[in-house]
C-alpha cells in the first residue's frame, strides 16, 4: 500500500490476474465489515458484544443467541455481527454477514487477507469485476474460500438468504471499484 502524501489517504493498487498493477483507487469505506469497517464502527456496529469479551484465562465463548446482529446501513437488509476482536484495530477479528436473498456486494477488494466459512446456505462468489451473477461459483454451507489482500471480487446471496463468517488481521480495508453502483445491491453486468 502506497500512501499519498498531500491527502495520506490510503492507495491500493489494483492487481490483474496475472499480478501486474493495473491502476490506482483510492480506498473509499463500505458500510459493512465484511467489506469496510469505518463507517459501521463509527454507528457502533463494530462493537462486539460484552459475550466475546474474553474470560480471565483469555477464552473466549460465544453462543448464537448472544450474537449482537445489527442492519448495515445502506446495506438493502444485510446484517452483521462482531463475533470477536476489532476490525478496525490490529489483530485478529471475527465477524458474521448475513446477507439476504438477491443481495450481493459490489465488486472491491480488501487490503488483507480475509479466510470466509460458509455457515447457512449457498454463497455465490465472483473473482473479477463483472458483478455478473452468472459468472459466481456456488459455495454451499461448508465451504471455505479465502480472498487474498488486492483481489477484486464480489459475493453475497441469489435465491437464499446466506450468512457467512469472514476472520481477518486488521486493520481491515476496502476499496469499492464502482462507487456509483453503491456497496451492495441486486448484481448485474456491468462488463
Amino acid at each position: 500500500m502506497e500512501t499519498h502524501t498531500e491527502t495520506r489517504t490510503p492507495i491500493h493498487r489494483r492487481r490483474s490476474q496475472d499480478g501486474s498493477a493495473r491502476g490506482n483507487f483510492r480506498a473509499r469505506p463500505s458500510l459493512v465489515l465484511s467489506l469496510c469497517l469505518c463507517a459501521p464502527l463509527a454507528m457502533g456496529l463494530a462493537r462486539p458484544s460484552h459475550a466475546s469479551e474474553p474470560d480471565a484465562k483469555g477464552f473466549v465463548h460465544v453462543t448464537p443467541e448472544e450474537l449482537a446482529w445489527k442492519p448495515v446501513p445502506g446495506g438493502h437488509g444485510i446484517l452483521l455481527a462482531v463475533v470477536s476482536g476489532n476490525p478496525q484495530g490490529p489483530g485478529t477479528y471475527v465477524i458474521r454477514v448475513r446477507f439476504p436473498p438477491g443481495i450481493m456486494s459490489s465488486p472491491h477488494f480488501h487490503g488483507e487477507d480475509r479466510n470466509v466459512v460458509v455457515l447457512k446456505g449457498t454463497w455465490y462468489a465472483g473473482t473479477d469485476d463483472s458483478w455478473d451473477p452468472d459468472r459466481t461459483v456456488a459455495l454451499p454451507a461448508g465451504s471455505f474460500m479465502k480472498h487474498p489482500a488486492g483481489a477484486v471480487h464480489y459475493d453475497g446471496a441469489k435465491d437464499e438468504e446466506v450468512t457467512v463468517q469472514i476472520i481477518g488481521i486488521g486493520p481491515s480495508s476496502t476499496t469499492v471499484l464502482f462507487p456509483t453502483e453503491g456497496d451492495f445491491g441486486a448484481p448485474h453486468r456491468l462488463k
